[in-house]
């Protein structure tokens, strides 16, 4: 695809104006966002308290329910990245990080690629939050959640795949 960049953040995604050609040969224009992934956290409890956070998304106009999860950078490793993001939004370093899959949440925009982590073994080991963040950590049960999830409740896509992830990883359903 030629591409024209539009706009870019520091070391980050960036939007893409261009035309591509597709398998059929007919030449078409496209935006996307080019992204070089993101984790999506979901700490549990001894407990299986999980830590979700509350939000201010500008996108919205409102603070919302979701789990803690954050971009990565071009070439950082993901657990790398799952503990700093871990660090920054709740304060806290997991001991074990299990892989639940991947998702692309919006293959028709973006070739972001979500990678889910369950956090397990948790200590306190804060980082700076990010500056333009206004997070509330909100210790929640997960089988709340998994109502939540359902009826609902919580609407952010990343925060249902994860904790149905985790409902399922711990036989829950």
């Amino acid at each position: 695809m030629n591409t024209t960049i539009i706009w870019q953040k520091e070391d980050s995604w960036r939007f893409e104006v261009g035309s591509a050609i597709l398998p059929n040969g007919q030449t078409v224009e496209r935006a996307q966002i080019r992204h070089p992934g993101a984790v999506v956290l979901v700490p549990l409890t001894a407990v299986n308290n999980v830590l979700m956070l509350k939000q201010y998304r500008v996108a919205l106009g409102q603070t919302i329910l979701e789990l803690p999860a954050g971009t990565r950078g071009w070439h950082e490793p993901w657990e790398q990245c799952a503990q700093r993001e871990l660090r920054e939004e709740t304060g806290h370093r997991a001991a074990r990080l299990t892989p639940l899959g991947d998702v692309w949440p919006a293959p028709g925009a973006s070739d972001e690629l979500m990678r889910f982590y369950v956090s397990q073994g948790l200590t306190v080991d804060p980082l700076e939050q990010d500056e333009d963040e206004l997070l509330e950590v909100t210790p929640m049960p997960l089988a709340e959640l998994v109502e939540m999830a359902f009826d609902g409740r919580v609407q952010d896509g990343k925060s249902v795949v994860g904790i149905l992830r985790t409902a399922r990883w711990l036989g829950w359903i």
